[in-house]
């Protein structure tokens, strides 16, 4: 376990909110990746992809599919025995015929290949890079700051105990308690890395890796 890059990729997130950027990477490791994912969890990133060193394509980092773009939203769709407008010249049914299904255009190539991201995975994983999508809420950050709490030379290890108090905003040994709004303390422990609530709930110790809010 690598401190002195985990610490290089704190001050990367905690920059990169600051330049706006909807989009950075950060080297692949287990470390990376299992932080990222508490991360993503805890609200602070919106995505977490592993690619290589070029972005991912952005349909990939889609939730799900964009409407279809032959339909014109402009026009409501009230009963089931009303076509959706459509671009383009439409002949409109007869009264006689029998109201049809709906079917939505064909989606792109790139969203019906799932595994289309796989081939964009380097087989060296010195050229992995786990590219996160960060987040803002009304034109602000909202990681705005990102921490070290152990250091290569300090490495702090607390009880489950321990980590309430500081959980409480109770300052414990080197460590200050939560006292910001939307403030997470990540923890590695035996069971995985963890957010400082779930190990007080589980009581569970470990060492302190970071903080963000």
């Amino acid at each position: 376990m690598s401190l002195v890059n985990l610490s290089y990729v704190c001050s990367h997130l905690q920059n990169a909110s600051k330049a706006r950027l909807g989009l950075t990477s950060i080297p692949f490791t287990k470390l990376h990746l299992h932080l990222s994912h508490q991360l993503q969890k805890s609200g602070f990133v919106s995505t977490v992809t592993l690619a290589g060193m070029l972005p991912p394509p952005a349909s990939s980092l889609l939730a799900h599919p964009p409407a279809p773009s032959l339909v014109d939203s402009r026009q409501p769709f009230h009963t089931a025995t009303h076509l959706p407008r459509v671009l383009g010249p439409l002949h409109p049914p007869s009264p006689s015929a029998e109201p049809k299904i709906w079917e939505l255009a064909s989606l792109p190539e790139n969203l019906s290949q799932p595994d289309l991201l796989e081939e964009q995975i380097p087989a060296n994983p010195a050229q992995r890079r786990l590219w996160l999508g960060l987040k803002y809420w009304n034109n602000e950050p909202v990681l705005s700051k990102m921490s070290m709490i152990s250091k290569p030379t300090r490495r702090i290890w607390m009880t489950s105990k321990e980590l309430g108090d500081i959980a409480l905003g109770r300052r414990t040994g080197y460590v200050h308690g939560m006292r910001q709004v939307g403030e997470c303390m990540f923890v590695t422990t035996d069971r995985g890395i963890m957010e400082i609530r779930e190990c007080v709930e589980r009581e569970v110790g470990g060492m302190v890796l970071c903080r963000a809010w």
